[in-house]
């Protein structure tokens, strides 16, 4: 699944599943463009370390994703790319007649249409080279639904129609679009739940994670950054030159039931 000479753009990477996508991409070979909203020594000096360790060119470019000018700013400064993985996103939980109006904003700005502007700067480029990657990082929540999540659902399964659409207007171009959609991923963030949750239910770590945070998760289990990052780097491969369109589940299970 070699991706050498292919520029690869990872939306929200300095952590989590962005960054896991964004090292598969290093590891197959792809120039990377690291991206958040902050702009520091930390995050210059991950971009570094990742072209250190696979040997290609890897930056750091700062764009907030809740600002649309800044979505296409990122695609402009990098210089185009041919692989685009839309990951950025937030959260937050809330009965929907509570549901703070700026939250709503924020989230549907940063997880649904941050992808919709940095898909339309960057479509046009792999059109013209006729090859193209975009993958959209979704979420079990594109496919089914939760209770107090009404942005977070709302987003993502936007998310999923935007996939479509873009697979259609692109058919026949050399240029795919596809959705991951994961389950629980063991992030840095997730993990640092763990202790509240074991203090909140009196449950030890095992027995947290089992039957309150995988209670939706048949298979009981979390996947890993590595593995979404797997996932991202098949898509991009020639192998899955006829796939798009679609959603891969990557959720254990969940979204069978």
């Amino acid at each position: 699944m070699s991706l050498q000479g292919k520029r690869a753009i990872v939306t929200g990477s300095t952590s989590g599943i962005g960054l896991g996508v964004a090292e598969a991409l290093a590891a197959a070979g792809a120039e990377v463009v690291l991206n958040s909203f902050t702009d520091t020594e930390a995050d210059h000096a991950l971009a570094e370390r990742i072209a250190h360790a696979h040997r290609i060119t890897a930056r750091y470019i700062p764009a907030d994703m809740s600002d649309g000018a800044a979505c296409r700013g990122l695609i402009e400064a990098a210089g185009g790319c041919d692989i685009l993985v839309n990951n950025a996103g937030i959260q937050h939980v809330a009965p929907i007649e509570d549901f703070p109006v700026t939250q709503w904003d924020r989230i549907i700005a940063i997880n649904l249409t941050s992808s919709f502007h940095t898909i339309a700067a960057a479509l046009p480029g792999m059109r013209d080279k006729g090859w193209g990657r975009i993958v959209n990082i979704a979420s079990a929540h594109g496919l089914t639904a939760s209770p107090f999540k009404s942005a977070y659902v709302s987003a993502k399964h936007g998310i999923v129609g935007l996939t479509k659409t873009v697979a259609l207007e692109a058919a026949g171009k050399g240029v795919t679009c596809n959705a991951i959609c994961p389950g629980y991923v063991l992030t840095p963030l997730v993990e640092a739940q763990i202790p509240d949750q074991m203090k909140t239910h009196g449950m030890d770590r095992e027995t947290v994670i089992r039957e309150v945070m995988l209670e939706r998760q048949p298979s009981r289990q979390f996947a890993t950054t590595d593995e979404i990052g797997g996932t991202a780097a098949f898509l991009c491969s020639d192998a899955a030159a006829q796939i798009t369109g679609t959603t891969i589940s990557v959720d254990g299970g969940w979204t069978a039931m």
